[in-house]
């Protein structure tokens, strides 16, 4: 229900977490822009990634390279999705995470999204949103 109003809305704001990515679909006009605030890390006090990490340390593999990180990139990647889901779709991803940029496995993670034009500066993205981005 709560999706169905933001699809409607005409200036809809939806915020939500990492598993609200998982299965939102919404074509068109209705999203315009999607913001990720953090690189989706799994939290490490998790069972299941004490468990997976102690797992790849035994057997001599970086838990961060191996697990951490490639799940990362993945989920990263499915947050992104949610703004293009069609050919026609349009919009803006901000990206605010530092370690994009500052660290050599941010850089990483940008090579394996999507090839898009970046835009650095906030009134570019400003702009193209009132443009109807194209």
């Amino acid at each position: 229900m709560l999706l169905e109003r933001f699809k409607q809305a005409k200036s809809g704001l939806l915020l939500g977490t990492s598993s609200f990515w998982e299965g939102v679909d919404v074509r068109g006009q209705a999203l315009q822009l999607v913001l990720i605030d953090r690189i989706p890390f799994i939290p490490p006090d998790d069972p299941l990634v004490q468990a997976r990490e102690a797992y790849l340390k035994q057997k001599g593999l970086s838990a961060f390279a191996h697990f951490q990180l490639p799940q990362a990139i993945m989920a990263l990647k499915q947050g992104c999705g949610r703004l293009i889901r069609d050919p026609q779709d349009r919009g803006v991803l901000i990206l605010c995470d530092p370690r994009l940029t500052s660290k050599a496995y941010g850089r990483g993670i940008v090579k394996s999204l999507p090839d898009f034009p970046w835009i650095y500066e906030p009134e570019a993205a400003i702009d193209l949103l009132k443009q109807g981005v194209t």
